[in-house]
């Protein structure tokens, strides 16, 4: 499930506060299985203030399960489930499920 998402991809969360939101992925977190989106899920930190930064609180992203997003196709605009083909040369590339498009350019 983990290689169907990719840093720099659009994707949709499909559940919790954020749900319907789009963002672009900013880290895969393979080994967690979790993905880092850009503007979505939130958080507030408390930050303590060091010789190079000043303290207070700080809003940051939190990572957010890989099951709960889904890829979002530029044709089709919605998330959508991700399947493989195969080229000739032997090259692996994603498809969309609906429309059949390739997703990796």
């Amino acid at each position: 499930m983990v290689r169907r998402i990719k840093k720099g991809d659009t994707v949709e969360v499909l559940t919790g506060k954020d749900k319907g939101r789009k963002g672009q992925v900013i880290k895969v977190m393979p080994s967690k299985k979790r993905v880092l989106i850009e503007r979505v899920n939130m958080v507030k930190r408390h930050q303590r203030r060091t010789q190079t930064s000043a303290g207070g609180i700080v809003e940051k992203e939190a990572s957010v399960h890989i099951s709960n997003v889904a890829l979002v196709c530029p044709k089709c605009n919605r998330g959508v489930k991700v399947g493989f083909r195969f080229h000739e040369d032997g090259s692996k590339v994603r498809v969309c499920r609906r429309c059949g498009e390739e997703l990796d350019v």
